[in-house]
């Protein structure tokens, strides 16, 4: 009679004979608990997209889509003859006032990327880099009122002596700004210390100095990095309410006068549903119109975003 094979003489652990160890099980355990948040969290965005498509689908039953897309002039709630559902100045205002803070937020933000992961000591590192991630901490609430108490009357207004409204995107753009500056910095640092050091050392063994290793080198090196976390921040930016409600006002406006009020869609998504109208009426449903269409739009956005990251990423080891 044969004997069993012991773990010595090369056969399996007596263990592993008699069937599954408490690890393989618990391994079991949490591979389901990770399927479980994953399949959770397509469910919600499937349930999303769908009644947003459910009661976009009735609003276009009530308005052509052509006058949807191409209309100019945004008045569903005015009633009557007045009212018109063109969503083109909705658009228009969150692309300018997103525009607006990427000016601010764009060359800050690198700016303080660049140095932080270039230039910066140890110890200014671990200053200046929380108190950068704890500007990400603040309320958009407190920056809207920053920007309508303080950024309008005292900087535009008193220092600078432009002539603006009291709502006025100029004032947006630049809360805006702030608001994304921690995102543009944080993960644009992240990109840039990334690249492998080799790369550096091989360029000052060419002799490159410290500017041109950093923008010829590093900076190409992260560019996909950089890219996502530029669109990241505009998408940030595109979505963005209480910051808009407060101190953009609330004027579907075409123009591009700084100047002036502006108003985009997540603001007047804001702002409708806290208003005293019928629900299911058309004023109602332009709710969810608006709400697809900046969905849509920031689809497409970190859609491309996505397939260049692909294009241009590149892998170290």
């Amino acid at each position: 009679m044969e004997a069993a094979p012991t773990a010595a003489a090369g056969g399996p652990p007596p263990n592993l004979a008699r069937g599954r160890t408490p690890r393989s099980v618990g391994e079991q355990v949490i591979k389901a608990l990770l399927f479980v948040a994953a399949a959770l969290s397509i469910a919600t965005t499937t349930g999303i997209v769908v009644s947003l498509l459910s009661e976009t689908i009735r609003f276009f039953g009530e308005v052509r889509i052509g006058e949807y897309l191409l209309g100019t002039k945004w008045t569903p709630l005015a009633g009557g003859d007045q009212q018109s559902f063109g969503v083109v100045p909705l658009i228009t205002g969150t692309l300018y006032l997103t525009a607006l803070g990427l000016i601010v937020a764009v060359p800050l933000g690198l700016g303080s990327a660049i140095y932080l992961a270039e230039y910066a000591s140890h110890s200014a590192r671990r200053v200046i880099k929380p108190v950068l991630e704890l500007l990400a901490g603040i309320p958009t609430i407190v920056l809207g009122y920053f920007a309508l108490t303080f950024i309008t009357p005292v900087v535009l207004q008193g220092i600078l002596g432009i002539e603006v409204q009291i709502f006025n995107a100029l004032s947006a753009g630049l809360a805006l700004g702030v608001l994304i500056l921690p995102v543009v910095a944080t993960l644009a640092d992240d990109a840039l210390r990334a690249v492998p050091g080799s790369l550096r050392e091989g360029a000052f063994g060419l002799g490159a100095s410290k500017p041109q290793v950093v923008m010829r080198v590093v900076f190409p090196a992260a560019l996909s990095g950089i890219v996502a976390a530029l669109v990241l921040a505009a998408s940030r930016a595109i979505g963005e309410t209480v910051v808009v409600l407060v101190a953009g006002g609330a004027n579907a406006n075409l123009g591009l006068d700084p100047r002036e009020s502006y108003q985009n869609m997540a603001a007047f998504i804001a702002q409708t549903a806290r208003g005293d109208i019928a629900v299911q009426s058309v004023e109602f449903l332009t709710i969810f119109a608006v709400g697809t269409t900046l969905f849509v739009m920031t689809l497409v956005l970190n859609a491309i975003s996505i397939r260049f990251v692909r294009r241009f990423q590149q892998v170290y080891e």
